[in-house]
């Protein structure tokens, strides 16, 4: 999925709620991230699109707060409770992920899974 900053993006996402686990004074997600405008492109190894600067999952713990979510490693992030991720460095996603104060997390992700899926079925002929 390709996009021009400040133009319209369609997309087809999915909601993910992650209740953050605590580990001491730490509240952890369970996922790690990749990408952002600041960093290479073309070191995503899970956009087609090598200018694709957007927010990429790049490891999911198993078991964990992520995991049990249905976050998948090569998400990409469209939204972090309400704010865009389309166009932010690496440090302000990390920073939009991990707020002291939100037990909670939602996510609006895409994956090529849910854009092959949704082709598919309109490529397919209806009923007769």
């Amino acid at each position: 999925m390709s996009f021009v900053p400040g133009q319209p993006v369609t997309a087809v996402v999915e909601r993910i709620e992650i209740q953050k686990l605590s580990q001491g004074p730490n509240l952890v997600l369970g996922f790690c991230i990749g990408g952002g405008i600041d960093q290479d492109p073309g070191q995503n190894p899970f956009s087609d699109d090598k200018a694709d600067k957007g927010i990429y999952v790049t490891r999911v713990s198993p078991g964990g707060p992520a995991d049990v979510a249905g976050l998948k490693i090569g998400d990409k992030i469209m939204q972090v409770n309400g704010w865009d991720m389309t166009v932010v460095t690496h440090d302000q996603a990390r920073k939009k992920l991990t707020k002291k104060n939100e037990h909670v997390v939602r996510l609006l992700v895409t994956r090529k899974t849910l854009e092959e899926a949704v082709k598919q079925s309109m490529s397919r002929p209806g009923p007769s």
